[in-house]
């Protein structure tokens, strides 16, 4: 399963998944660079029950300075594997705050087509085509848009599909036979004003359930890259009687702290397991154990240059890699 990035998005108003496995990455603030305001910390948590971050931005300007904050959420598609993370939960559980306000979010959402070859085949590489404006002309809401986030029981938006009459969509819908069901991806985006005043740090927290999926047996020899499973997480598993048991993975998007105009001065990553759970990811820092079930992680002037990928196995055992 191909993964796919959630994170905050600033627009500043002064210049107007393999397939055997079901989940996407989700992530944090990403900044399109302005050098009037930067990110002073980022405290990020992460469990497979809650995904939470605290940012301080620091206006450094004399002047306020409103921005447009976007939270996309990751293209889901219309069909999926059973093991696929539970996508309704996050929409459910996003919260947002400023300066310890709460925030009300509005939601805006977003359809694809794959996109197809020269030759009108369907394009391996994954591009998609954004057809919102044509699905709406064609009767299509918000509420039908989100299906592959919600996917309630709908059999009539198949059919409404190879009905709609927008030239964009009948051309993308060539490939397919009368009775084929239609794959589709459906993106939401949360959106909200932010007030970023003068020489003042502004607090923004947000939190949701994180994207979290899995298989049914784990081949620790075709995962080690990704995860960084070394010697002492496969002794765990064999001591457990465990090498392919089930296991969970999750994916967050790191790298687009590095397009703030400066480092993030101070970062603390927080990973917490069960117990009796085994946990392996790569990190090119110290790792510290604060707590039986707790890793930390902390950065100065930090530029992240890799995203994070956890997996997670229960052991009959306290085993561990960290």
């Amino acid at each position: 399963m191909k993964k796919i990035l959630g994170l905050c998005v600033f627009i500043s108003m002064q210049i107007s998944a393999n397939d055997s496995m079901g989940f996407v990455a989700t992530g944090g603030v990403q900044y399109l660079k302005n050098p009037k305001i930067s990110m002073q910390s980022e405290d990020l948590f992460i469990s497979k029950n809650i995904i939470r971050v605290n940012y301080q931005f620091k206006n450094l300007t004399a002047q306020d300075i409103t921005e447009t904050v976007l939270f996309p959420l990751p293209r889901v598609g219309s069909s999926r594997e059973s093991d696929f993370a539970h996508t309704e939960q996050l929409i459910q559980s996003f919260k947002v705050q400023a300066n310890a306000q709460k925030i009300q979010p509005e939601t805006h959402v977003r359809a694809f087509l794959p996109a197809l070859t020269a030759s009108g085949d369907f394009n391996s590489n994954g591009e998609v085509v954004d057809v919102t404006a044509g699905l709406k002309k064609c009767g299509f809401s918000d509420r039908d848009l989100m299906y592959p986030w919600l996917l309630q029981q709908d059999s009539t938006l198949n059919q409404r599909l190879y009905r709609c009459q927008d030239k964009t969509v009948q051309q993308l819908l060539k490939p397919y036979q009368a009775d084929d069901e239609i794959y589709w991806e459906s993106q939401i985006i949360y959106s909200w004003q932010q007030k970023f005043k003068a020489n003042t740090l502004t607090h923004v927290q947000h939190e949701y359930m994180p994207l979290v999926g899995g298989s049914v047996s784990l081949y620790p020899e075709e995962d080690e890259k990704t995860y960084c499973i070394d010697q002492n997480f496969k002794a765990g598993l064999k001591k457990a009687k465990s090498q392919y048991a089930p296991y969970q993975a999750l994916g967050y998007i790191l790298k687009t702290g590095a397009n703030w105009a400066k480092p993030i001065q101070s970062f603390k990553l927080t990973i917490e397991r069960d117990k009796n759970e085994l946990v392996s990811f790569c990190w090119k820092g110290q790792v510290k154990k604060i707590s039986s079930t707790q890793f930390q992680m902390t950065e100065k002037n930090f530029v992240p240059k890799q995203d994070l990928d956890i997996i997670r196995t229960y052991a009959l055992t306290d085993s561990k890699k960290y």
